[in-house]
């Protein structure tokens, strides 16, 4: 691997690497699961790739104004200039983009590009690029055996992005892709790649109790649960007399009961399931079976993993590290077809924090069949998201933030002008070479199926007003309102109020964009508790002034949604980034870094203010409250 193609891999509070584009290939988001991040490679600015922001020329006010039409093309183009090596262009600016993208000529180098075959990328120097970035190349001995809070999240990290990139460029090239997330965790064992590979009882380092994964591979990986495919993990102790098997965690498929409390567990034990030949049998007491009894008699502790379904929409699984259980008790049973089953009651050990009790409370607050404590409004919003905004105070008598009109839009001081759109009556297709929104994102499109940012652009474009698709349209994403249940919470830490997510969150999944008033001239209207400024500096440690990629101020204090809500952390777990749709208006979206478990606290980094500007807003620096390992202590 070419190490010197990774642009200034920094140690410490990182999120991405940043690498050069190679032929034929469009770079590929890069989240880590757990907010900055594993020591070893560079911050992003704002939300991926290098640290320094890029030197923007967009004028101001938003909406940006048109660079004109080329002869040959349809399409508008903004005049802004992309620094060198940003987007893996050169020097080559958005304008010259759209230029060669949009003329008869580029459309027709597009489509004889796309229909020259499929891009067949080297996947095994794709993976050692990404390892090589977050230094998981030289996994060192100590690390694969037993892991940490840093190597896990990087572990999950490049998981999900090689998962993604190879399912987004077999999707892009029609290939049928089966079962990716097997595919990317055996390539990665294969390589060593992967940490608490030395099996234990109890729990494991660097993976804390209530956090969400969403493939089995991922819990193969960080060392949670060995087996793909099996349900329960054992490993071989001494005993009196040679060896014997114990459980070490189970992985349990369950649902909602109402009879349920959520520290009990009855667990079938495995086997004796009907075969594909039509014949089934008794399940018989051996390898699982056999340790899980093992485990009831010497009454150690097993990891329970809970795979409950996913939000509507997901035929897959949240799985859920519901922390350590015993065994207590075990029987067989006949079951409908009159075949022996073997049953394990497991109760939860006292003392650790919420996890499954809590998803299975959120199913209650969502169907109406239990009353979420100390809501104020059942919707902040007054229906206008699509889902409804809880209002919630179980700290104080407060009965609300001050006064604001919601809104789900940006209100700018100008009608946008009209742009010509894509022509996907059906919606934008991964790989159209005649779509002009693919085209303008590399040729592929930004977002996954379930609406989870792909692409590491520094700008995102979507479909606008004049395209021809539908509103499910995927080039859509950030326009179609809320798709997480959200609540407006009280801070039990005087940081006001706060926004948290009833919903797990995948690492790169839209949340919200941030709506309000654009403030012309990029202005601060001194209103700082409710706005945003994009002219943020998010690199400390090279202390050299940097201009923001675009000079724009959104204020929320009279209008906004509920982006105004998210506090600031020096360590937070929510990034932004610019989406450009209909007459070039940007607007500001939100993005999940990692893997989000639901009732957590979104937070999002402020930035602090260039070199040049400290000193004249001196008095507006605020005493940071975020309490992280990674806190600066102050913000503006």
């Amino acid at each position: 691997v070419d190490k010197s193609r990774v642009l200034e891999v920094k140690p410490l509070r990182s999120f991405v690497p940043v690498f050069p584009n190679p032929p034929l290939s469009t770079p590929f988001v890069f989240i880590s699961p757990n907010g900055p991040f594993p020591s070893g490679f560079q911050p992003f600015y704002p939300f991926l790739g290098s640290n320094t922001p890029p030197d923007f020329a967009i004028p101001a006010p938003i909406p940006l104004k048109n660079g004109g039409r080329k002869r040959a093309s349809k399409m508008r183009t903004p005049t802004y200039a992309v620094p060198d090596g940003e987007d893996g262009h050169g020097e080559s600016s958005i304008r010259d983009d759209h230029r060669d993208i949009y003329s008869a000529a580029g459309k027709r180098r597009a489509r004889a590009k796309r229909k020259g075959g499929p891009v067949n990328p080297d996947i095994d120097s794709l993976i050692n690029t990404y390892l090589s970035a977050l230094d998981l190349d030289q996994l060192d001995e100590s690390r694969n055996a037993n892991g940490d809070k840093d190597t896990v999240a990087s572990l999950l990290s490049a998981y999900n992005l090689i998962r993604r990139r190879m399912n987004q460029l077999e999707e892009a090239n029609k290939i049928s892709v089966r079962r990716p997330d097997l595919k990317t965790g055996t390539l990665l064992m294969s390589k060593g790649i992967r940490t608490n590979s030395v099996k234990r009882v109890g729990h494991v380092p660097g993976v804390q109790v209530g956090d969400v994964f969403f493939f089995r591979m991922e819990l193969c990986l960080v060392g949670l649960h060995s087996p793909s495919m099996a349900g329960i993990d054992y490993m071989t102790v001494k005993a009196t007399i040679g060896e014997e098997p114990i459980a070490v965690s189970i992985v349990a498929s369950v649902g909602y009961d109402d009879n349920d409390d959520g520290d009990v567990l009855i667990y079938s034990g495995q086997g004796g399931v009907q075969r594909r030949d039509g014949t089934a049998s008794d399940q018989k007491l051996e390898r699982g079976n056999l340790a899980l009894e093992k485990s009831l008699h010497r009454g150690n502790e097993v990891r329970v993993i809970r795979g409950v379904k996913d939000v509507p929409g997901s035929t897959g699984k949240v799985y859920i590290y519901d922390g350590v259980y015993k065994i207590q008790q075990s029987w067989a049973e006949k079951n409908a077809a009159g075949f022996k089953v073997f049953k394990y009651k497991l109760v939860r050990v006292p003392g650790q924090a919420e996890a499954f009790a809590l998803w299975k409370s959120i199913q209650q607050w969502k169907e109406g069949t239990f009353s979420r404590a100390g809501v104020i409004l059942p919707d902040l919003t007054l229906g206008a998201e699509p889902l409804p905004v809880a209002l919630v105070n179980e700290v104080d008598g407060e009965k609300g933030p001050a006064h604001f009109t919601y809104t789900t839009r940006l209100k700018v001081s100008s009608d946008p002008e009209p742009s010509v759109g894509c022509c996907c009556p059906e919606g934008c297709e991964p790989g159209d070479a005649d779509c002009a929104c693919n085209l303008r994102n590399e040729g592929l499109l930004p977002y996954s199926s379930l609406g989870v940012l792909l692409s590491n652009r520094w700008l995102i474009y979507e479909c606008g007003e004049s395209c021809s698709c539908p509103p499910s349209c995927r080039g859509r994403i950030s326009q179609a309102g809320l798709k997480l249940h959200l609540e407006v919470f009280k801070t039990d830490d005087n940081r006001g109020w706060g926004l948290r997510s009833w919903d797990a969150i995948r690492a790169g999944g839209f949340i919200c964009e941030y709506a309000g008033e654009v403030v012309d001239g990029g202005k601060r209207t001194g209103n700082d508790d409710y706005e945003f400024d994009s002219r943020r500096v998010y690199d400390e440690a090279s202390g050299k002034p940097s201009p923001p990629p675009f000079p724009v101020v959104i204020s929320g204090k009279r209008w906004g949604n509920v982006a105004r809500f998210m506090n600031h952390s020096c360590f937070p777990n929510v990034a932004w980034k610019p989406v450009l749709a209909e007459g070039w208006v940007l607007r500001v979206a939100f993005f999940a870094i990692g893997h989000i478990p639901p009732m957590v606290e979104l937070t999002y980094d402020y930035g602090v203010l260039p070199p040049e500007r400290r000193e004249e807003e001196r008095k507006k620096r605020k005493n940071c409250l975020c309490r992280s390992s990674e806190c600066r202590g102050y913000f503006y």
